[in-house]
């Protein structure tokens, strides 16, 4: 049976950022690898979440998604047109299917513009989308679509909470009836009490919108609650990708399996048993990336082979036929290997012994 149709795939997707050197005549030393070869595929009414640490990528992929930056490489399909390739009207046609809800509701809202102002904003670049005469009422609908009085129409950001500043920023990504929204971190600023209001509220707008979700975040027990899929990214890179069970249940990659096991848990008894991996070194610069898996300089799984063969994003044949329904994408060699942290991990060659794993 086929399964839902894809309105967005994703294709070898890279953003370099050129260093330079010279006033004059300048000449490039390197570049910053933000995005660095990234697939993925968003089903029609799916979320599917991108979890990672801070400067791994995420919202420079998120502002590719949008088209607010050009790749350097790869595509982006949305219904199966390369919108990278797209100017003009063209483009503009499908950035109004493609809407963003930025990180900081603070910084994200002009606060010189009421709020009638900052949601109906997108008709003044997408007229059709509302005659002259409707526009008030449209804009009254969202803000109460999304849970506010439409009274407060002609208030000013300032005089709300963080958590109503989202909402008038999920009203403003919701003015043209985008089929994607692109969600950067849109509850990280929030006090937790009220993320779970937000995320609850997203929730509810995919089910009366029909809306597709790309949700970015750094907190793997918030993207659980929304996400249909996980897709979690290193060093410019998804480094494994499957469903929200798999990925929280079953871990393959090391990181994702030292990231989940810094997520709090509230049973004691499961607490106690789950082990705790902390990473010895920092994450490598996005200018100077280690050859073959870029996790291992800091993976106690790390052989000679990690050092010279990039590993596919694929399901490993040995993981597929042990695994069975739990086997899904991951970017590992050894990703068959249900090992955690051994007592002793052995350098590569030509490596200095690395610090002992907690």
């Amino acid at each position: 049976m086929a399964g839902p149709e894809p309105i967005l795939e994703v294709s070898g997707l890279v953003k370099h950022y050129p260093l330079t050197r010279g006033i004059l005549f300048k000449k490039q030393i390197g570049a910053v690898k933000a995005v660095d070869g990234v697939d993925f595929v968003l089903a029609r009414g799916e979320t599917l979440g991108i979890v990672g640490e801070s400067g791994c990528g995420k919202s420079t992929l998120a502002r590719l998604l949008v088209n607010l930056e050009k790749p350097t490489a790869g595509s982006i399909r949305f219904k199966g047109e390369d919108i990278t390739r797209l100017s003009g009207r063209a483009l503009k046609s499908v950035r109004r299917n493609i809407q963003m809800v930025f990180q900081d509701p603070y910084t994200s809202l002009n606060p010189r513009m009421t709020v009638g102002d900052i949601v109906g904003e997108p008709y003044d670049i997408h007229p059709e989308a509302a005659p002259k005469g409707e526009r008030r009422r449209r804009v009254q609908e969202l803000l109460d679509v999304v849970g506010l009085d439409p009274e407060y129409i002609n208030r000013y950001p300032h005089q709300f909470s963080g958590g109503q500043r989202q909402r008038i920023g999920i009203a403003r990504g919701l003015a043209l009836r985008p089929e994607i929204i692109v969600a950067d971190e849109p509850v990280s600023a929030l006090d937790v009490s009220v993320q779970a209001q937000v995320i609850n509220l997203l929730a509810s707008l995919q089910d009366e919108f029909g809306l597709s979700y790309v949700f970015i975040a750094h907190d793997l027990s918030i993207v659980r609650h929304i996400s249909d899929r996980v897709g979690v990214m290193y060093l410019g890179r998804i480094v494994e990708i499957g469903s929200d069970e798999e990925i929280y249940d079953h871990p393959t990659h090391p990181y994702t399996q030292a990231l989940l096991s810094a997520v709090p848990e509230p049973d004691p008894e499961a607490r106690e048993r789950r082990e705790r991996i902390i990473l010895s070194g920092d994450v490598p610069s996005p200018t100077d990336i280690p050859s073959g898996c870029r996790f291992r300089t800091r993976c106690w799984k790390a052989r000679e082979r990690c050092a010279l063969e990039v590993p596919p994003l694929a399901v490993p044949e040995e993981f597929r036929r042990t695994a069975g329904p739990a086997a899904h994408d991951s970017a590992c060699h050894f990703a068959e290997e249900r090992s955690v942290v051994p007592a002793e991990s052995p350098p590569l060659p030509g490596e200095e012994p690395r610090e002992e794993r907690a």
